[in-house]
Parts: C-alpha cells; structure tokens; sequence
C-alpha cells in the first residue's frame, strides 16, 4: 500500500515537472526575428557598430545638428570597455540625446561558435552595462560580423531580442576609404530604394568626420528622414526603461561581480577604482 502510494505520488510529481518545464523547452525552440531592411517608406537607419569609442560624442554632434537619430550597437568589451570612467559618459551621452542604444555582444567574438551558455553571455554581459548606465534594457542585438545560427535566434528569443542586420555596408570596416564610402552613399541615393538600413563604423575616424556629413545631407537631399532602427520598423527600441545606476553603485556591483572579465576581474581594488574613477 505504502509502495503504491509513493509511486502514485511521484508519477504526478514528474508530470507536474514535465508541465512546468514545457513552455521552458518551447521557448528555446522560438526562433528570434532578424530584421535586415526598413519597413516605413522614405526612412534611413544609420547604424553604428563596435563601439563605444572615442569619436562617439562628435557623431552624435553631427547627427543633433543635422535634426538625424543614429543607432548605436554598442560592445562591452572592444576597442574600449564601457566601464571605462571615460567612456560611460560618452553612451548615456548618446542615449540621452535620443539616439537608440543596442547590443553588438560583450567581446565582438563570433557567437555561431559559441555554445548556448556563451552565447547568453556574451549578450547578458552588456545588456547589464546598458541597463546599469542608461537605465534602458535594449530590445535589438547585431551578432558581430552579422553571423547568426538558429542556436543564436533562440539565444536572442529567449532574452526578448530582435536580431538587426543590414542592407547596405559602407564598407568602412572591411577597406574602404572615405571617398569610397561617400560614392557607396551617393550610389545608393540615386538609386532610392523606399529604405536604406545601413552599416557604419564608429571607430573609424573617417566615418565619423568626413563620411557621416556627407552622408546625412545626401540622404536627406533625396527626401529620406534619418531615424533608429526603431523608428524605421515601428517597433519599441527597448524591452524596458528605467532609471541608470550611479557610478559608485555601478562599482560596488563590479567589486561583487566583475562579469567574468579577466580585464575587470584581475585588476585587484585599488586598480579599479583608478580604472573606473580616473575621470570623474
């Protein structure tokens, strides 16, 4: 009787798990969206990957001044980390002047050869930096290299994030100078497609002082407003907004948990306090 008792008691156990756990297996199995163009006629989306960096204040300047939103797909941990007391400034800047800021990943490392773990690592990581400096929980992420396997869209899926992409490269990243880059945009412009969703790179000097001005005021010359990524879809930039944490919380958070970085985690206390403090 006993026997019986206890076996009846684990089947329903076990079934109420297996319940519980299915919308946990469905959700996985949910593919993110991958957004490669613009859907609201005579919009252009210019984008900004690999950042933050050193130019990003001046193009944001650039954008203000020309009445255009630009979209920021920021890394954590790049050509700079966005941790540093230099740098912090530079993407609230951004995000406070109404430009959209998004997910590039942590590191820039190729996530289709990741496992599932690293890949949510590689996103959470600066999903947290963004939410702790702007306040916003971004709602888009640009894999690097724009590379994506059905193991990334449901990676993305389950952390609530549309996948961007692209439909026009200026190439700067990939060898083009500026000149080229300018005719990539006039070409485009004549050709008027109903969008334009395009690919820029923030750390290149040349994008940020002799493209992007000429690029603006071409695209508009063809009657194209200058929006986020957001705004030429329809679609809410972020899943969540808040208000940001300050530095010295942001800090005390690093201290309990330096995000896994062997460039944070390493530094010992004193050093990162310089690390984080320098220039405030």
């Amino acid at each position: 009787m006993l026997f019986n008792t206890l076996a009846t008691a684990l089947v329903a156990s076990g079934a109420a798990l297996l319940a519980s756990a299915s919308p946990i297996v469905e959700s996985r199995q949910t593919l993110a969206q991958v957004i490669t163009s613009c859907t609201v006629p005579n919009r252009v989306a210019l984008t900004f990957d690999d950042g933050p960096y050193n130019y990003l204040n001046d193009i944001v300047n650039t954008l203000d001044a020309n009445g255009a939103k630009g979209t920021f797909f920021f890394n954590g941990n790049n050509w700079r980390c966005i941790y540093d007391s230099d740098i912090r400034p530079r993407v609230k800047y951004a995000y406070d002047h109404g430009h959209q800021v998004a997910s590039h990943t942590w590191a820039h490392k190729d996530l289709t050869t990741l496992t599932w773990d690293q890949i949510h690592d590689e996103m959470w990581k600066v999903e947290q930096a963004l939410s702790r400096i702007t306040g916003a929980y971004p709602a888009w992420v640009r894999p690097p290299y724009g590379n994506y396997n059905n193991l990334v869209r449901q990676a993305a899926a389950v952390r609530g994030l549309t996948i961007a992409n692209w439909d026009f490269d200026s190439g700067d990243s990939t060898g083009a100078s500026a000149q080229q880059s300018k005719n990539s945009y006039n070409a485009i412009a004549n050709q008027h497609p109903s969008t334009i969703l395009a690919l820029n790179h923030e750390t290149q000097s040349g994008t940020a002082y002799d493209v992007l001005p000429y690029a603006i005021q071409r695209l508009k010359q063809a009657g194209y407003q200058l929006v986020t990524v957001a705004e030429c879809l329809g679609r809410q930039p972020y899943q969540s907004v808040g208000a940001p944490q300050t530095p010295d919380v942001i800090y005390l958070a690093l201290l309990n948990d330096p995000l896994g970085n062997a460039d944070l985690k390493g530094l010992g206390l004193a050093s990162l306090f310089l690390h984080f403090f320098s220039n405030e």
